[in-house]
């Protein structure tokens, strides 16, 4: 678990060591860490030796966190507001609503909550005795209610710890029926920021986690399929389906195991033979991710969907990957592949190639061009990525009925998996990914 984080906090001049992420584990399977706002205090409690340290910390863990980078001579502010991080919480907790909030309060309220700690939260409701009142028939409003959860802070929560999840799930499934609209800050609506037992943004206990991003660590089941995923699962790639993608995305994680030396077993099996210690050997497993990601960011018709690309992957580094690597290229692939966005570092494709074979490989790329730039040297390249890597999918943003009006595109589909870049394209090369593990 954050394994990467040693790596991106030593950027800040930050020393993390392996004794701070064991420390960090235990306070977490203590139930010491359930918010981000508990996470942002412990973490800090392993990490800061100086007060000086405080600054560097804050930009760091906001860095590989919450994707917000401060560049020098930035104003905190600033950074926030102009982070992805704080306008996709700002759409789901608050929708487009405009008033005369100023932006700095803005910034205040997302760090006010970016910040709860669940010491902060004053009142625990039962969740049985809200569960028994609310009977789930209720009428719902088209408009929706969004505005009862603005001015409230998030400090009360709701206990359906004493619930089975076949209630839950039931229940759910009556309200999705019953239910037209967005809702925030309820108790009976799959919505945000409230103590309804379904949704997400909110204080829920042992509740079922809705679409969103998580980070309370209360939730007893996160749900992402398209019965209940508030997102269109078939649009091309956005900011708003990003986190349905990343969804399937998890499906390429690989459990793998090595043995280690049981020192505590050892120790103790030793004594009990008096005195005769024989090494026992144990198996840790953990989750191994390899990616290559090689993107087309050479023409017009790929721009819109560079920076949505390029989101997802990240959020995918940052949450659970151990080993991402991104490449570029224009039009096709020839002999090379270009190690940085303005394609000035090539790397041969002998290099690619020597890669471990394990790797997940996905190509994204419209696949349309001229006839004559898909040579035989390009060709030649694509049957050796795929002999070699045989996990390896192209992800096309152009709808798919327009893939057989180019005759390149259609060769390429012949030549490699090609899927659209949606959430349930990418599902869909993840799932035969899997098929050939």
């Amino acid at each position: 678990m954050f394994t990467t984080l040693p790596e991106a906090f030593k950027k800040f001049d930050l020393a993390v060591d392996v004794r701070a992420l064991l420390l960090l584990q235990r306070a977490m399977d203590k139930g010491l860490v359930r918010t981000i706002g508990d996470l942002f205090n412990v973490l800090r409690t392993f990490i800061i030796k100086d007060p000086e340290h405080m600054g560097p910390y804050t930009k760091a863990f906001y860095a590989y966190f919450l994707d917000i980078n401060i560049r020098p001579n930035d104003r905190l502010n600033d950074a926030i507001l102009r982070s992805q991080t704080f306008e996709q919480w700002k759409e789901t907790n608050f929708g487009r609503i405009e008033d005369d909030i100023t932006p700095d309060e803005w910034v205040n309220r997302f760090l006010d909550q970016v910040h709860l700690t669940h010491y902060d939260i004053k009142e625990v409701l039962d969740g049985r005795e809200l569960w028994d009142k609310d009977k789930g028939d209720l009428e719902d409003n088209p408009e929706g209610n969004k505005d009862e959860a603005l001015n409230r802070p998030l400090d009360r929560m709701a206990d359906y710890s004493d619930l089975t999840l076949e209630e839950l799930m039931q229940r759910m499934e009556e309200v999705k029926e019953q239910q037209q609209s967005e809702h925030s800050g309820g108790s009976h609506w799959i919505g945000t920021g409230g103590i309804s037992p379904y949704g997400h943004g909110g204080g829920a206990k042992d509740g079922i986690r809705v679409g969103g991003s998580g980070g309370g660590k209360m939730a007893r089941k996160v749900l992402g399929d398209s019965n209940f995923f508030p997102v269109d699962l078939e649009a091309i790639l956005n900011d708003n389906n990003i986190d349905a993608a990343l969804a399937s995305l998890k499906g390429i994680v690989e459990e793998t195991a090595h043995e280690i030396l049981d020192v505590k077993e050892t120790i103790e099996k030793g004594l009990e033979r008096g005195g005769l210690f024989i090494p026992e050997i144990k198996n840790e497993t953990f989750d191994k991710l390899q990616v290559l990601l090689i993107i087309d960011n050479g023409g017009y018709s790929m721009h819109p969907y560079i920076k949505s690309v390029q989101t997802l992957f990240r959020k995918m580094k940052t949450r659970f990957a151990h080993d991402l690597e991104t490449y570029y290229f224009h039009n096709t692939v020839y002999r090379q592949v270009f190690t940085d966005s303005q394609r000035r570092k090539s790397l041969p494709i002998e290099r690619l190639l020597s890669k471990d074979p394990n790797y997940h490989v996905f190509f994204i790329g419209d696949a349309a061009m001229a006839p004559y730039e898909l040579d035989r040297a390009s060709l030649n390249t694509y049957s050796e990525i795929k002999e070699h890597f045989k996990k390896v999918a192209w992800l096309n943003p152009e709808p798919v009925r327009y893939w057989n009006g180019t005759l390149s595109t259609q060769i390429i589909k012949e030549l490699l998996p090609m899927y659209p870049l949606t959430p349930k394209g990418i599902e869909q090369a993840v799932l035969e990914m899997n098929r050939k593990k």
